[in-house]
């Protein structure tokens, strides 16, 4: 089915209202862009009642600034009313392109700096909207999850934090641990899984695959990422491997103990494409050294399916591993910041999640169900059958 002949079957929560931080601009034009569409073709007896006032507009987005003063203090604004308005606010923690001026001198943000102006903006709704909804794709803080000894549990406080300015959804990709959301027992809590957008753009971008348990595989780089490996494999109809990581606990090298090797769990690669999923490439050094142990186990393609692209080392490594034939194929979204370098990269391919999140957006705000489009089956079993056909 179309999505713009879907049928409208409950009113609006209230009229629709889509703020993009600064840091998330680009990604919520995209979003701006298929919610316009959608409701400009959208057929409904009801749409001229009182009910839907606003709902067919040209843009869906607030304008909202948060400029900073000399000393680097900061400030949220909304330029026009939102009263009764059901508000989605979008923020990407880890855009660290944006810089401002502190006592003169060029300071970059950091994931603090942009959940603070989240709150900023939170605050200048100063309680009139009907309701507000935070879309923050990367879970700031989400590393930081559980506490051992003594530490602090930021994700968490964080959460509770934005429950208690009277957010009422939090929507979010790939969380590092959901169970994270029991701090929030209250409050809607979505973590989305973007499995059937790698398999699309997979799919799009490589013609000759073979996708079944004879000739796939998926791996999972550590025992965290198990589950999600697990999903990923049952969804497929594949064999999955695991790596563990031998840690060297007797030292601590940039906060964290060094690994020391890479020990493999599963059945041979040999001959097998494979795909090691996992939540977020950081530094990426574990991609690597599990890239190269599978080619060494004489693997035949390696692509790297990653939600989220930081690539806080640069790609200087990447490049190497690509040129060298140790990685085929990078597939990362673009919910987090890309830069320019990485795009133009031959291995690299973008997956465009705007869609996805604009469908979240829509059902969210008619109050609809979001359980077909948290649970992938259907889609990806129709898009493998198209695959195997041609």
């Amino acid at each position: 089915m179309i999505y713009e002949e879907k049928t409208i079957e409950t009113i609006p929560v209230g009229p629709l209202g889509l703020i993009p931080l600064k840091s998330c601009s680009a990604l919520g034009a995209k979003v701006d862009e298929w919610l316009v569409s959608w409701r400009k073709e959208r057929e409904s007896e009801h749409k001229s009642s009182i009910a839907f006032a606003g709902y067919q507009r040209d843009s869906y987005i607030i304008d909202a600034a948060t400029p900073r003063f000399g000393s680097g203090e900061g400030k949220g604004t909304i330029e026009t009313s939102v009263r009764g308005d059901d508000l989605y606010i979008m923020v990407d923690v880890c855009n660290y392109s944006l810089t401002y001026s502190l006592c003169g001198m060029t300071n970059h943000m950091s994931p603090d700096d942009h959940f603070q102006d989240l709150k900023r903006v939170i605050a200048a709704a100063a309680g009139k909207a009907r309701r507000i909804n935070v879309i923050m794709p990367f879970l700031y803080e989400s590393r930081q999850h559980k506490r051992s000894n003594r530490e602090s549990l930021d994700c968490a406080l964080a959460l509770q934090e934005l429950t208690n300015m009277g957010v009422e959804n939090i929507i979010t990709f790939d969380a590092h641990d959901p169970r994270v959301q029991n701090a929030i027992p209250l409050r809607g809590f979505e973590t989305v899984q973007p499995i059937y957008q790698f398999i699309k753009h997979l799919l799009k971008n490589e013609p000759d695959l073979q996708i079944d348990s004879d000739h796939m595989m998926v791996i999972s780089p550590d025992e965290g990422g198990m589950s999600r490996a697990v999903y990923f494999a049952n969804v497929l109809g594949l064999d999955m491997g695991m790596f563990y990581k031998r840690r060297d606990y007797t030292r601590i090298v940039d906060g964290r103990n060094p690994i020391v090797a890479h020990e493999f769990l599963g059945s041979s690669v040999e001959g097998k494409d494979v795909l090691i999923i996992d939540d977020m490439i950081s530094s990426g050094e574990s991609m690597q050294d599990v890239a190269k142990e599978l080619k060494r186990r004489k693997a035949r393609k390696v692509f790297i399916c990653s939600t989220f692209g930081l690539f806080t080392n640069g790609l200087a490594k990447f490049d190497e591993y690509y040129e060298n034939g140790f990685i085929d194929r990078i597939l990362t979204t673009n919910l987090v910041y890309q830069t320019e370098e990485l795009l133009s990269r031959p291995y690299y391919i973008n997956v465009d999640m705007s869609k996805y999140i604009a469908l979240i957006i829509d059902n969210l705000n008619h109050d609809d169900s979001l359980s077909e489009l948290l649970n992938p089956t259907k889609r990806i079993n129709k898009l493998l059958n198209q695959y195997r056909s041609k």
